[in-house]
């Protein structure tokens, strides 16, 4: 975790991630499986360099990019994919 307690993402190793329309598409060699996270715009695959939070992100895209929801909804699935062992916290 980083300095003000939110923590920040990078790809676990043998993982891939490319932007798609719907958001981003995840591939992992452990499986192989295949990992959808239904984002829209509002992230893509250089969120997970681990530079920034996702409140950072958001507020980088702009005042009104994201809603709450969208928000809580992200965050959701990026504590999934973590426990999957998909991404891992920084």
């Amino acid at each position: 975790m980083n300095r003000i307690g939110k923590p920040r993402y990078v790809l676990a190793p043998g993982t891939q991630v490319r932007n798609e329309d719907f958001g981003l598409l995840f591939y992992t060699m452990k499986g192989p499986r295949l990992y959808f996270l239904s984002s829209g715009t509002l992230l893509d695959t250089s969120f997970f360099q681990g530079e920034l939070t996702l409140v950072q992100w958001m507020r980088m895209k702009g005042e009104g990019a994201a809603s709450e929801g969208d928000m809580e909804r992200i965050e959701k699935v990026l504590g999934r994919l973590t426990g999957k062992g998909v991404i891992i916290e920084c």
